[in-house]
């Protein structure tokens, strides 16, 4: 489901200012999901205001009243959830490549690279991971944070430090992609670990170059395919030999 007219939406406004056809559309994703939102009317009453609100107090935190690119975003990826099973690497997958021609990153070269990129980023397990995850494995989640704590380098940015599909580092990016997602990220980066957030920081730090300010684009595009230096985008040409090598198989498979 698109939710094209609410994707419309580009600042957060309040719920009952909804047109009927937007509310229309709201009552129909909720009510998928399995939210109580009574008669499918495009009207405003207290089943689609309850609805709402029940859908943000278990997704999202943030205003009941309010509906916003973040959190119609993560409508979106409540409803993809419902045909996509994270918890695999098909479904992963899959997800990826729906995310990436959601946020208009299209081109099969570039999904692809998107993929390839995952797949490294996260030692072949297409779950988000922690910065020096390695760690949590041998010494367990409470040891791994202390170390990570006490690093000479992690300790400088902790606890904003990498997690994800592509990991997002210091505070400024939490704050950045909070205000974005309208998730508090700040005070609980760990959200940046789920699935669905991970994805959209994915696909949206390739697009318009917030990881390293080079975009996607910048490499692959309709008359341009450079994986090689595409890995600019991440990690200077860190790996770019390797990712390159994905890529190019990601691209038969596409």
């Amino acid at each position: 489901m698109d939710l094209l007219l609410l994707s419309s939406i580009s600042e957060p406004v309040k719920i009952v200012e909804l047109t009927e056809e937007q509310l229309k559309e709201l009552q129909i994703a909720l009510n998928r999901l399995g939210y109580p939102v009574g008669e499918i009317d495009g009207l405003i009453g207290p089943r689609i205001k309850g609805a709402w609100a029940e859908f943000k107090t278990d997704i999202y935190q943030g205003n009941p009243e309010l509906i916003g690119i973040g959190s119609i975003n993560s409508l979106k990826e409540k409803l993809e959830r419902a045909v996509y099973d994270l918890s695999t690497r098909e479904g992963a997958i899959a997800a990826i490549k729906a995310e990436c021609k959601r946020q208009d990153i299209g081109l099969n070269t570039q999904i692809a690279y998107v993929l390839a990129t995952t797949q490294w980023e996260t030692a072949q397990t297409f779950q988000p991971v922690r910065e020096s995850y390695w760690w949590d494995n041998k010494y367990g989640f409470a040891k791994a944070e202390e170390m990570r704590s006490q690093n000479k380098v992690i300790g400088k940015y902790f606890p904003y430090y990498g997690r994800g599909y592509v990991q997002i580092t210091w505070n400024t990016n939490y704050e950045k992609y909070s205000r974005i997602l309208e998730i508090d990220l700040v005070n609980n980066p760990d959200l940046a670990m789920r699935p669905e957030t991970s994805m959209f920081i994915l696909v949206h730090g390739f697009k318009v170059g917030n990881f390293t300010g080079r975009k996607l684009a910048d490499y692959i595009n309709e008359s341009r395919t450079d994986f090689y230096n595409a890995r600019r985008c991440i990690n200077g040409l860190d790996k770019a030999t390797e990712i390159k090598a994905l890529a190019e198989k990601f691209l038969n498979q596409v």
